[in-house]
């Protein structure tokens, strides 16, 4: 294909995934309220965490026994069923716009690399979707401490805005800090980190580690900050012993061929001396002219044997 044609291509990939997208937003806006096939509305699956708390921790407006969030402005309520509806639209779609990017990727790619590929993006959507799922769990804990950390003093009244906001930005951070195993083992790899490197910066990795789970939560509780903070320590220590086991069957197969302990004085595994199929090089051929009287083919006498 030509670049033109490479950049058609693109834009035809594009133009399915935004229509995909859209297509998601939309079931996604429908879904916010009702209960296809008697599952529970996306808007009752959001507020779970908190509903589950205790109906004196939290103010509720309207009147009614159900529980309800809070909105201030007139719009409000239409902008965050929107918002919402995108970003399950973009996850429901997922399959379909992954596989237009993957479908323009994959012809430039060699069989293992492919299957190198298919490896890599099954544990990233694992990785994610386990991050996603912590955080969902972990958003309860984290809203009975904040909701109870003023006793009978006070209560707090919260907006439906600032909530999706805080869940829906703890399950995007701990998805995607679920994937730094995945990182690591990547760079050990290509050969850019080795086990070694990473038992010596064990401590600084671990220390790194629970300042970012501290800056990134932004609830700025310590359940939420504890819980992605020992989850990473414990995936980085995971993808460590993968590295420490790639470490050790790679320098196993580089002895076993002979790459290390060679010695400089003796030929390298590349020699034919070695095994290899390669002929032995033998003395370069003469090449001597030819004395030719016969001058049927125009006259010419540069004509050379090879001997």
């Amino acid at each position: 294909m030509t670049l033109v044609e490479h950049i058609y291509e693109l834009r035809r990939r594009l133009a399915i995934a935004l229509l995909a997208v859209a297509l998601g937003t939309v079931l996604g806006f429908i879904w916010y309220t009702s209960y296809p096939f008697g599952l529970p509305s996306l808007g009752q699956i959001l507020t779970e965490p908190y509903c589950a708390l205790p109906p004196e921790n939290r103010v509720q407006l309207g009147g009614g026994e159900q529980c309800r969030l809070v909105a201030f402005g007139v719009f409000e309520q239409f902008v965050l069923r929107l918002q919402v509806a995108a970003t399950a639209g973009a996850l429901l779609s997922s399959p379909i716009w992954f596989a237009q990017i993957w479908g323009f990727i994959t012809p430039g790619l060699y069989a293992k690399e492919k299957r190198f590929a298919y490896t890599f993006v099954t544990g990233a959507v694992v990785l994610f979707t386990a991050g996603a799922v912590l955080a969902y769990f972990v958003v309860t804990q984290a809203l009975q401490f904040l909701f109870t950390i003023g006793g009978d003093i006070q209560a707090t009244v919260l907006r439906g805005s600032d909530y999706f906001s805080l869940l829906l930005a703890l399950l995007v951070i701990f998805g995607v800090s679920f994937e730094l195993p995945l990182l690591v083992i990547m760079l050990n790899r290509v050969g850019v980190v080795g086990y070694d490197q990473l038992k010596r910066w064990r401590r600084g990795l671990v220390f790194g580690l629970f300042v970012f789970a501290a800056v990134a939560t932004p609830g700025q509780d310590p359940i939420s900050m504890l819980a992605l903070g020992v989850s990473l320590v414990l995936l980085l220590e995971f993808a460590i012993q993968v590295a420490r086991v790639h470490d050790k069957r790679e320098a196993r197969r580089r002895l076993e061929q002979g790459w290390d302990g060679l010695d400089p004085d003796q030929p390298s595994p590349l020699d034919d001396r070695l095994g290899s199929t390669t002929p032995a090089p033998g003395p370069a051929p003469r090449i001597q002219p030819v004395d030719r009287t016969d001058r049927s083919d125009g006259g010419s006498a540069d004509r050379w044997d090879v001997t």
